[in-house]
């Protein structure tokens, strides 16, 4: 039994950020209905790399979930779906704003059927305000958010980060905002409406940045501040054979453990030093040495020593970690059709209601009659929805 067993989920986003959201609550054990209009559905399912035709990252966002093919712009899909909605306990959209209003399916009309529903909408810059119309993407909302701003070498572009900052953050906080309104849902007696913008999620992760800011009254710069390789104790250094080390060095403890394992003691007080000549010099006799071994050897050696280290990984060499092997976050699943293949796991380990992979992702509107049929309808009023177009 899950977390979130006996809970419903209208899944009517597309996508990684809606994808993310609902793998993790289906992950929790909620039955998650993936509502796709009948002509494409969600686009992650054609996204490559393909595996005997299936997109992986379809495999990867939509285990544990049902689809479902629905016409919503039909009266007869908006009559199933309100269908859907009285027996259901969460809804989540990420259309732009406006759109569901549009489709007579927005919170307002929702909560007449079922005043219990936790409506959630995920949008790019929120539901009001002077961006509310714009398109976007993760890379704009995180260079709207400061993100970029600060991410990339002293005195040289911005980097754009290897993963999808605001898309991944915004499907965890919707997670979040969600857990929250079905427990307050149980006080009140009644559900909520959420409104979640991809960059107010961005926003708040800035905050020690914005604390630097606020109280120095000096942004930080890239590559020039305490978290983004300003300073020799927090970076990453070259090792012997081309790999590189990442140092972790915050503590003062941590840093004299550092200094004493390469012989540089002179440097244990220069920490946080401001001058610019002593960190030139830090950096670049850290460099030098760095250079002596490899990144085995420096790993080794310096977790002996105490000091919080550890190696730039490449993909192939996540997959390999043992300790991310331990953890499960890698797990092998048998997919219809494609064969097992990996997956990555779930990282929340729960004592008495576990997360699990109980379901393949589903194929395309695999489950409209099953769904429909729940809901009472016959084989020949079905077959007439989709004859119409409505399924």
């Amino acid at each position: 039994m899950g977390t979130l067993d006996g809970v419903r989920v209208l899944d009517l986003t597309r996508l990684l950020p809606g994808d993310y959201c609902t793998m993790i609550l289906g992950d929790m054990g909620a039955e998650v209905i993936k509502v796709e209009e009948p002509s494409l559905g969600d686009y992650i399912r054609w996204v490559p790399p393909l595996i005997k035709g299936q997109s992986v990252s379809h495999l990867m966002l939509n285990r544990n979930k049902k689809s479902m093919n629905l016409n919503l712009k039909s009266e007869k899909g908006k009559e199933v779906f309100y269908e859907l909605v009285e027996r259901s306990d969460v809804v989540i959209e990420c259309f732009r704003p406006g759109v569901v209003k549009r489709l007579g399916i927005d919170y307002a009309a929702v909560s007449k059927v079922n005043q219990r529903i936790v409506y959630c909408s995920m949008s790019g810059y929120g539901q009001d305000g002077p961006y509310r119309d714009l398109p976007g993407h993760d890379v704009n909302y995180i260079g709207y958010g400061g993100v970029l701003g600060i991410t990339g070498p002293s005195g040289g572009a911005p980097v754009i980060p290897g993963v999808q900052i605001a898309d991944l953050t915004t499907g965890l906080m919707t997670v979040t905002a969600i857990l929250a309104a079905l427990l307050a849902r149980e006080r009140m007696g009644r559900g909520q409406y959420i409104d979640v913008s991809f960059l107010d999620v961005v926003a708040s992760l800035i905050v020690l940045p914005a604390a630097f800011y606020i109280g120095d009254r000096k942004p930080p710069t890239r590559g020039g501040w305490l978290l983004n390789g300003g300073f020799p104790c927090y970076s990453i250094y070259e090792a012997k054979d081309g790999k590189y080390i990442t140092i972790g060095c915050l503590e003062e403890e941590f840093w004299a453990n550092l200094c004493r394992a390469l012989n540089v003691t002179d440097f244990i007080k220069y920490q946080y030093t401001t001058d610019d000549a002593k960190l030139k010099e830090m950096f670049q006799t850290l460099k030098k040495i760095f250079k002596t071994r490899t990144l085995k050897e420096w790993n080794k050696f310096l977790s002996e020593e105490d000091v919080p280290c550890g190696p730039v990984y490449d993909m192939d060499e996540v997959f390999k970690d043992p300790q991310i092997l331990h953890r499960k976050m890698v797990v092998e699943v048998e997919y219809p059709g494609v064969g097992r293949i990996k997956q990555l796991g779930t990282p929340m380990k729960f004592s008495e209601t576990p997360c699990e992979i109980r379901s393949p992702p589903p194929s395309f509107g695999e489950h409209t009659e099953e769904i429909l049929k729940q809901l009472g309808y016959a084989e020949a009023e079905i077959l007439g929805m989709r004859q119409e177009g409505v399924i």
